[in-house]
Parts: structure tokens; sequence; C-alpha cells
């Protein structure tokens, strides 16, 4: 094969990288990776499974988990929904961007490699949540109310930091109607 040929074919490739990634990082590709949380999904354990709500759930792609709050003292119940497991690049990144709304007994568990420093935005949000940064041994870190982005803003300014392997996203006030609080603790499957 012509030498010629080889160097066209590298400088395409190279090309077609360079589109996947601005695809990639301008959010361009997500509606290629699913549509995140949708709440109009049937419950993956169909109706009559003892949940409370066997109406909306998370995308039919997700894993999901029973996620129960517990008082960091006192072991008590403070509260419990099913979540979607975002647990890759692409799924963390969609997270809830561009879902119209959340029911109340869901949420979204965003699963990292590691424990680290990470910092979340209101990306295409509509509504507020709580971002719930939770250690690698479940215990709560850090507890941030994000509003819902204003009329003119994306969400990409709206920036909370903290520290954990896991990030559960609720409803915006889920954790102070049941009283949940920075060193409580988390318990689910995964």
């Amino acid at each position: 094969m012509d030498s010629r040929w080889i160097g066209y074919a590298a400088v395409a490739l190279a090309a077609l990288g360079a589109v996947a990634l601005l695809a990639f990082s301008t959010g361009a590709i997500a509606p290629l990776l699913g549509d995140g949380y949708d709440p109009n999904a049937v419950d993956p354990e169909g109706p009559d499974d003892g949940n409370e709500s066997d109406t909306p759930s998370a995308h039919s792609d997700y894993e999901h988990t029973t996620v129960i709050a517990r008082d960091g003292e006192t072991g008590a119940e403070l509260g419990r929904l099913q979540a979607a497991i975002a647990d890759t690049r692409s799924k963390r990144y969609l997270g809830l961007s561009a879902t119209e709304e959340l029911p109340e007994d869901r949420g979204m568990l965003f699963v990292h490699d590691e424990p680290g420093e990470y910092t979340y935005v209101m990306r295409e949000m509509s509504f507020g949540i709580d971002i719930v940064f939770v250690a690698a041994d479940g215990t709560i870190t850090t507890i941030h109310e994000a509003p819902a982005p204003g009329s003119n803003e994306d969400g990409n300014t709206q920036r909370y930091p903290g520290e954990g392997q896991y990030v559960l996203e609720v409803n915006r006030g889920w954790t102070t109607e049941r009283g949940v609080e920075v060193g409580d603790e988390f318990e689910f499957e995964l």
C-alpha cells in the first residue's frame, strides 16, 4: 500500500476522533447515549412489587438500587427511594440533564471508581435537586440544595463540590424533609 494512503487514513482518523471528542464535550452526543432518567418508563420490578410508586422509574438501560437513609447515631430509617445507577462516564455526564421531573420516591446514584473530590453542575436541569456526597463507607459528607437554573442559564456555572465515592441526586428539599444531615448514612446495594 502506498505510504501516501496511510498518511491520508491517519489524518482522517485523527479528524474523526476530534469531532467525536467535540461532540461528547459539548453534550451533542448525549441523545445517542440514552435519555437519562425517564420518569415515564415502567417500573422494572413491575406492579405489585411492594414499591410505593409503581408508575415512574429510571430509564430501562440503568441498573437500580434501593437507597435507605439512616440516622448516623441511632441507625433509624429516615427515608428510602429507588435510584437509577449512573456508573459509567457517559451516564454520569448525562445525569438528570434534560429530565422534566423526578418522582418523589426516585433519585439517581452516581458511582465513581474511587473516592475523591468531585464537582457537580446543574447542566440543562429544569428542577432543583439536593446533591448529596457520600463516602465509600456510606457516610454523608456534604449536602447541597441546588436550585434550578434561571430562564437564561444553562446551569454550567452552578457548581457544587464535595468529597466521596458516591453522589445521590434527589428532589430539592428531600433531605431537609426527612432530617437527613451530614454524618448520617446511606445504605444501598450495587
